[in-house]
């Protein structure tokens, strides 16, 4: 049967360095003053002795040294805790049957980090047993690292201890998400992240991506094509100082089976999770995936009206063209459509309101063209189309279905 050992020493000593981190570079407190001044040029020399300093630039405060962490700092989520544990028999005798596990608690789990469950048969005076743990951290709050170690004396009594080491894990990212719909093809979705940095160093940011559900394809909107070569929107410095904010841009489509029937994408829609990669002192890695995201679809009831097609500038009192799709979007219900087109103050119709559409089968679609023209200038809003199904004698009214901006005729619109 185990055993704590009470007041008596034990056999071994168990020595953990809690964090394994890379070095950082040394800087040192440049001291100078001018020739002239009493101490003349004995801080410069002193400087130029200094063999942490870069020779001929000693007065900066950067140097070519590594310096080993000082403390445990602070350790983020999405990286990557490592530590040292070492058993060492202190004593004259041998041991036997040592067994050495390293548990990670936390606040929904308990993890087991021993690279091996398996006991070392015996370990020799002033011998040791190492093993170097790691673990990604996926959770924040309170982590317990316990170490536990069990063994045999010579005289073959069972003995056990184990120590407790406690750490915090903070958030490193803010990430805050939008989502915009088009306002001509109301399929695409436009996501925009802002992420801020809120840890006290500076990263390199090495990847945000999206990766898209099954439902959508997704174009990134984070570069720019320049010379033949595609360049990032942030310039050739991708660094995220502390408590700077970074917005990235994606569109989303609709893959092509899911948007040909209508009604499909409805209600809440898994958008897809954002994976980041990053990089903190010298290269060191951190990565967070967030849990899917989630949008509400825009409802359309049962009849759908968006705009395929329509021009960007238009001449006033000149007419222009346009293409509407109308879809079913009830999954039963074949409908009777008429259409009906009301001027407003600005725009006007052309063409013959109250004619047939003929019937739209559920899940349907028809592209319609038409024609209108504007009578005042500036950004118009395109208004007044009206549909009557006439099976239930209902009517479904869509205004501000998109904007054109309205110039003079006398200005060219470029086609």
């Amino acid at each position: 049967e185990m055993k704590i050992k009470g007041n008596r020493e034990h056999h071994l000593v168990l020595k953990v360095m809690m964090r394994l981190t890379k070095p950082t570079l040394f800087t040192n407190i440049p001291v100078t003053c001018e020739e002239k001044d009493l101490p003349g040029d004995l801080f410069n020399q002193l400087m130029r002795d200094d063999p942490s300093t870069v020779n001929g630039a000693e007065i900066l405060m950067l140097g070519e040294m590594l310096t080993l962490p000082q403390n445990f700092g602070n350790i983020f989520l999405g990286e990557t805790f490592s530590s040292y544990i070492s058993v060492h028999n202190d004593s004259n005798q041998v041991v036997k049957d040592i067994l050495v596990k390293a548990d990670l608690q936390t606040s929904s789990q308990r993890l087991n980090l021993s690279a091996s469950n398996a006991a070392v048969a015996e370990l020799k005076p002033d011998c040791c047993i190492d093993d170097v743990i790691h673990h990604e951290v996926k959770e924040i709050g309170t982590h317990i690292l316990v170490c536990a170690v069990s063994y045999t004396t010579q005289g073959g009594e069972k003995m056990y201890f184990r120590k407790f080491f406690k750490f915090q894990v903070l958030k490193p990212l803010d990430v805050k998400t939008k989502f915009y719909n088009a306002e001509v093809s109301t399929d695409e979705v436009f996501l925009e992240a802002q992420i801020q940095n809120i840890t006290t160093s500076p990263m390199f940011m090495e990847k945000v991506s999206l990766e898209p559900s099954i439902m959508y394809n997704v174009a990134e909107l984070n570069s720019v094509s320049q010379a033949g070569e595609c360049v990032t929107t942030f310039g050739s410095r991708a660094y995220l100082q502390p408590m700077d904010t970074r917005q990235y841009l994606y569109c989303l489509k609709p893959k092509k089976e899911f948007a040909e029937k209508a009604g499909i994408i409805k209600g809440v829609t898994v958008i897809g999770k954002l994976d980041i990669v990053w990089k903190t002192n010298l290269g060191e890695r951190g990565r967070l995936q967030t849990s899917q995201l989630q949008r509400m679809a825009p409802g359309y009831g049962d009849v759908r009206l968006s705009l395929e097609a329509i021009p960007d500038t238009v001449n006033l009192e000149e007419p222009f063209h346009i293409t509407c799709k109308i879809t079913n979007c009830s999954s039963e219900r074949t409908m009777d459509l008429v259409l009906e087109m009301c001027n407003t103050n600005s725009i006007h119709w052309c063409g013959i309101s109250g004619r047939q559409l003929g019937k739209l089968h559920p899940s349907s679609s028809l592209c319609l063209a038409l024609t209108l023209l504007s009578s005042v200038q500036g950004l118009q809003s395109v208004s007044g189309l009206r549909l009557t199904d006439t099976f239930l004698k209902r009517t479904y009214e869509y205004d501000d279905i998109a904007q054109v901006c309205v110039v003079s005729s006398a200005i060219k619109v470029e086609s």
